[in-house]
């Protein structure tokens, strides 16, 4: 069977602290499997090698790389989570932009009653839409 998850690749051993952010924030969510790396290998021993987790019931991947990149997270590419509660939707968006920085304030943009864009403090672009 063939499937695709989005993949979130971290520097500078910031995966697991994103994991937690994010296990934390969403409803549905938890570490289906989790690789780290072993001393020798070629990333800091304990970062993690690969993850798959789930958030809101759909798996994503992510990894600390052990390269480091002149690159990173950039809006262009973000996740899209639908939400039937108003509160819900207004406590993550809180959550997420803590640190980070909001593209879009919550509010009505005609296409959605409710609708936000961030980026959280990792760099990882979300947009949070009020279902109608």
């Amino acid at each position: 069977m063939t499937t695709a998850k989005p993949f979130f690749m971290f520097q500078n051993g910031k995966a697991q602290a994103a994991l937690d952010l994010y296990l934390a924030t969403f409803p549905d969510s938890g570490v289906v499997r989790i690789e780290r790396y072993a001393h020798g290998e070629p990333g800091l021993a304990g970062t993690i090698k690969v993850a798959v987790f789930k958030l809101c019931g759909r798996e994503f991947m992510c990894s600390d790389s052990p390269i480091r990149h002149n690159f990173t997270f950039t809006p262009a590419n973000s996740t899209f989570v639908e939400f039937d509660s108003v509160s819900e939707l207004d406590r993550i968006f809180g959550l997420l932009a803590e640190g980070g920085g909001i593209l879009m304030a919550l509010d009505n943009y005609g296409f959605s009653p409710r609708f936000g864009w961030v980026n959280d403090r990792f760099g990882v672009s979300w947009q949070l839409n009020l279902a109608a």
